[in-house]
């Protein structure tokens, strides 16, 4: 059996979790995993620049998300 907890801080780990867990899983052995959610993240200053720099290209010019991958691979081979 398992049991997942989805925290949007460690600061929300409190005495009730514990008590969960305890009811729980009694007086079985357990593991404890902590990690940090991958999928949370802060987008740098440099890459706000240079959104915001795309923001104020002409939209004429635009690629699309197929032509800049197709142009990726070309170049990179990526």
């Amino acid at each position: 059996m398992y049991t997942t907890y989805h925290l949007t801080s460690a600061q929300d780990i409190n005495s009730d979790i514990l008590d969960a867990i305890k009811a729980t899983f009694k007086s079985r052995p357990i593991t404890i995993i902590v990690e940090e959610d991958e999928d949370n993240f802060e987008i740098s200053s440099e890459t706000k620049a240079v959104l915001d720099e795309r923001l104020l290209e002409d939209e004429n010019t635009y690629l699309t998300s197929e032509e800049s991958i197709q142009q990726l691979n070309k170049k990179y081979g990526v």
